[in-house]
């Protein structure tokens, strides 16, 4: 007995010796099962190392995600002591009290100044021009583009493609470009699409596609603050950008009318399509010639501009936040103190996550260090997102429900679509009390 009480006072002076706690508490952060977890659990190995606090990133696939996570919310659950939540989730775990209030943390740290104003805006502060923050933004993201540049660069391609459109070939800078170059590249005779782009009606794929073209016509969802959307979802520059993205489907690969991340990271990598949408979360494949054999052949560019110049793309991503419920809430504050510090971020950057930070986004380091960074330096500076309020998941299935049938399905007219979510949506605000 007399053995095992020395042995075990022994270790408490070796933990005190190197600063961490022989009794160190253990954190878990939940999150969806993809590439930027993995960064995250390497991330958060350093500061176990440096804390002796053990941190877990738990995962489950995308497709559960939001249930599991909820279902433990909403059962007050202590599983988690945070979690990476989606941006839209804000509005509901806030107003549900599943996320602990970090207004004074973000005050304190200054977060609202180091951080990108478009991801402190969508990713952390609820209501909207709220001055309320309840999580920090973790991994930005937001929807892109790459490309097959060995074919843009093939001379009888670019001198076809000049006599035809009158201008050179080369990643577009905005959707007349876009446009053109997803027909010229059009050739099902030889198996060859013109673009890939977002479809998939089942969660946020197809209206993330859909707002790429919105934001970038000038257009907007609705008013955040009072909750108007007749004349702004059904405007015309959104009737247009519409429009715009039904024609872009006409030149994707056959049947395309499902497609989401896997797929179109497939038309590059498969030689089925000169342009595809996608997150940028996912580009790292397309970069890695063991999973795309047309990497050294593979370019990126930022969503291009619309008609009167506007250019914005949709926002990915999501932000960290401490789960009500926690038993380790000082610890998960500890954590979110190290997690914000500037040398932090940037080695979140170094390991492939998106960071939020500033300092980091803006460097030639960062900029450079990828074939894609620039392209997301661009992006995350002009993102916009969908709505956040806690009903937001009723607010997409009508939006799919809309604009599916008329892009994938060529049913009824662009204007007819928009109007029609208009109504969906002004009923849904009204049974929720937004707006009277």
């Amino acid at each position: 007995m007399r053995k095992t009480l020395t042995g075990i006072l022994a270790g408490i002076g070796l933990s005190l010796a190197s600063g961490t706690s022989a009794f160190a508490q253990e954190l878990t952060i939940f999150w969806a099962e993809w590439d930027p977890a993995n960064y995250l659990q390497e991330l958060v190995n350093e500061y176990e190392k440096e804390t002796g606090v053990k941190v877990t990133v738990e995962t489950t696939p995308w497709s559960d995600f939001q249930t599991k996570a909820f279902t433990e919310f909403n059962a007050k659950g202590s599983a988690y002591d945070m979690v990476v939540g989606d941006s839209q989730w804000i509005g509901a775990a806030s107003e549900a009290g599943h996320y602990v209030d970090l207004t004074d943390f973000f005050a304190k740290h200054k977060l609202a100044e180091t951080m990108a104003p478009a991801t402190v805006k969508y990713y952390a502060e609820y209501p909207a021009a709220s001055g309320k923050y309840w999580s920090v933004p973790a991994e930005g993201d937001a929807v892109g583009w790459s490309y097959r540049k060995d074919w843009f660069e093939d001379p009888k391609e670019m001198e076809a493609f000049k006599a035809k459109y009158g201008y050179d070939l080369a990643a577009p800078k905005d959707f007349k470009q876009l446009r053109d170059i997803a027909e010229f590249f059009h050739r099902p005779d030889e198996k060859r699409y013109g673009i890939a782009i977002y479809t998939d009606n089942s969660y946020d794929a197809l209206v993330m596609g859909v707002e790429n073209a919105i934001f970038s016509w000038g257009g907007e969802l609705g008013d955040y603050a009072t909750y108007k959307v007749d004349g702004i979802i059904n405007s015309e520059k959104n009737i247009q950008a519409l429009e715009a993205y039904k024609e872009l489907y006409s030149f994707t690969p056959p049947g395309w009318a499902k497609a989401f991340f896997i797929e179109d990271n497939q038309a590059i990598t498969e030689n089925l399509a000169a342009m595809s949408m996608n997150y940028f979360a996912f580009f790292p494949a397309l970069v890695n010639e063991s999973s795309n054999p047309n990497a050294k052949g593979t370019g990126f560019f930022a969503n291009p501009a619309g008609p009167s110049g506007d250019q914005f793309a949709a926002l990915g991503g999501q932000g960290i936040s401490i789960v009500n419920y926690s038993e380790n809430k000082e610890e998960a504050f500890k954590f979110l103190e190290w997690f914000v510090k500037d040398e932090t971020q940037k080695k979140w950057a170094e390991l492939g996550g998106y960071t939020a930070n500033k300092a980091v986004l803006e460097s030639a380091e960062f900029q450079n260090a990828t074939p894609y960074n620039k392209a997301f330096y661009d992006t995350m500076f002009k993102v916009k997102d969908f709505w956040a309020t806690p009903e937001y998941a009723e607010l997409l299935i009508q939006m799919n429900q809309r604009v599916y049938p008329y892009i994938t399905g060529d049913q009824g007219t662009a204007k007819e679509a928009l109007d029609n979510l208009a109504a969906d949506w002004n009923a849904t605000f009204k049974k929720y009390n937004r707006i009277k």
